[in-house]
C-alpha cells in the first residue's frame, strides 16, 4: 500500500487500522477456511495472468514482447502449480529425522472397549484407514458396528453412522439397547419416564456426538458422504472422528455404473477404493462390512476366497476380520474372528480369539483369556476350538455363560 501512488493519506490510515484489527482477531479467524481460499484466489490470478501473458505472445502487433510462442507450455505449466503445500515428496535422507519421529508418533486411535481387538490394532482404528467385517447373512455384522460406535461415543468421539440397509431409526435402537444397557424387546415397553431418565443419565455422562443418516439401499456414494460432511460441519460443527457405513457392498460408485462392461470385481473394488480415499481426505477411520459368498456363508473357516462379490475388496481394505458363528459357539454367547488382513499387525499373532455376545442387547464383551488359550493352534478348526473348550471348561463353569 505505501508503494502506491493512488491512495490519499487517510486511506492508508483506515486500510492499516483495519490490518491491526485483523491482526488482534487472528485467533478467532477460521485459519482452514482463510488458508484454502487464498491458495484457491493464487490459483485462479495466476492461472489468468499465465493466459494474459500467452495472449500478449501471440499478439504479434506487440512489438516489446520478447518471449516466443515455444514458452506457452512453460508459462501455463508454472501457473497451474501454484500451492501452498510445500511437501512435494519425502526426501529419504534429508527427512531421516522426520522418519524417526513418525515412528515414535502416537496415533490419535478410537481405542475399543475390546482386549483383544486393541492388541491386533496397536490400540485401536488409525486414523486414513478402512476396516471392514467379513461375515455372512444374520451373522452379526451390524451387531458389530453398532457396538464399536456405541463404545466410540461413550469414549466421548464424534460418530457419524450412515446405513443403506436398516432405517435409522433401527439403528438408534440398537444403539439404546447397547448404551442403556436395556435388551431391545424390553426397550420398546419402557415408560416414557424411565426412557427419558436414562437418556439423560447417558447425556451426562457422554460428551461426543453420534449422528445417524440413512440412504436409500445402492443409491449413495462418496459423493453423498462427502456433502453430508461438509453440511454437518457447517449446520452443526459436527467433525466425526470414526464413520461407520453399513455395509460397503450397497454403496454405488461415484466413478462407475455397473452394466454390460462392469463386472462385480471391478464395481466393488471401485467403491473400497473411494471409501478409503474418503478416509484419507478427512483423516478418519472407516468401519464397514461386507458379505460372504455362496460357499463362506457355510464354511467353518472362511479366508479372503470367502469374500462375497469381489476379490479386489480385501486388496484394497487395510484390515478385513471374519466372524464365525455356529450353533455352539451361540449356546455359548460367543462368536469367533479370524484376522484375514491387517495392515498395523501381524496377521499371524491373535490370528483367532473369542469374544462374547450379547444379542439382545447389541453387545460384544471381552471373555476370559483361559477360553483364548486354545485358540493358539492357527491350524484348528472352529469345531475343534468348541471341543477343546467343552473339556475346559465343565457345565458348572458360570463365567463362561456370564
Amino acid at each position: 500500500m505505501e508503494g502506491r501512488d493512488n491512495l490519499f493519506e487517510d486511506d492508508l490510515k483506515d486500510a492499516k487500522n483495519l490490518l491491526d484489527d485483523l491482526i488482534k482477531n487472528t485467533e478467532q479467524s477460521n485459519q482452514e477456511w482463510l488458508l484454502e481460499n487464498t491458495e484457491k484466489w493464487c490459483q485462479e490470478k495466476a492461472i489468468f495472468l499465465g493466459i494474459q501473458e500467452c495472449i500478449n505472445i501471440l499478439d504479434e502487433s506487440n512489438k516489446k514482447q520478447t518471449k516466443t510462442k515455444g514458452a506457452i507450455p512453460q508459462i501455463l505449466s508454472e501457473a497451474l502449480s501454484v500451492s501452498f503445500d510445500p511437501n512435494i515428496g519425502h526426501d529419504y535422507i534429508e527427512d531421516a529425522e522426520s522418519r524417526f519421529e513418525f515412528y515414535h508418533r502416537i496415533e490419535n486411535r478410537i481405542p475399543f472397549d475390546l482386549d483383544y481387538f486393541n492388541r491386533i490394532t496397536n490400540g485401536g482404528l488409525a486414523p486414513k484407514t478402512l476396516s471392514v467385517i467379513l461375515a455372512g447373512t444374520n451373522v452379526g455384522k451390524s451387531l458389530a458396528m453398532c457396538h464399536m460406535a456405541a463404545a466410540a461415543l461413550a469414549q466421548n468421539f464424534n460418530v457419524l453412522y450412515i446405513t443403506l440397509e436398516m432405517a435409522q431409526e433401527k439403528i438408534a435402537s440398537r444403539i439404546d439397547a447397547n448404551l442403556l444397557d436395556t435388551p431391545l424387546d424390553l426397550l420398546l415397553k419402557l415408560p416414557k419416564i424411565t426412557y427419558d431418565k436414562k437418556i439423560e443419565n447417558l447425556r451426562s455422562r457422554v460428551k461426543g456426538k453420534l449422528i445417524i443418516k440413512e440412504y436409500p439401499t445402492a443409491s449413495a456414494s462418496v459423493i453423498n458422504f462427502r456433502n453430508l460432511l461438509i453440511e454437518l460441519k457447517l449446520k452443526k460443527q459436527f467433525k466425526p472422528d470414526l464413520i461407520v457405513i453399513d455395509y460397503l457392498n450397497i454403496c454405488c460408485s461415484a466413478r462407475l455404473k455397473m452394466g454390460a462392461t462392469i463386472n462385480s470385481y471391478t464395481y466393488v473394488k471401485a467403491i473400497a477404493e473411494e471409501i478409503r480415499g474418503l478416509a484419507q481426505e478427512y483423516a478418519v477411520p472407516i468401519l464397514s462390512a461386507t458379505q460372504t459368498n455362496r460357499s463362506g456363508s457355510t464354511d467353518s473357516d472362511p479366508d479372503m476366497t470367502s469374500t462375497g462379490e469381489s476379490f479386489g475388496l480385501p486388496q484394497t481394505v487395510d484390515n478385513l476380520w471374519a466372524m464365525i458363528n455356529n450353533e455352539d459357539f451361540e449356546a455359548m454367547r460367543r462368536i469367533m474372528f479370524k484376522q484375514l488382513k491387517n495392515r498395523d499387525n501381524d496377521v499371524t499373532k491373535y490370528k483367532r480369539f473369542l469374544v462374547g455376545i450379547d444379542r439382545s442387547r447389541m453387545k460384544l464383551f471381552d471373555v476370559d483369556d483361559s477360553e483364548q488359550n486354545n485358540l493358539v493352534d492357527d491350524s484348528q478348526t472352529p469345531e475343534a476350538i468348541y471341543s477343546s473348550i467343552g473339556k475346559n471348561n465343565s457345565s458348572s463353569n458360570k463365567s463362561l455363560f456370564k
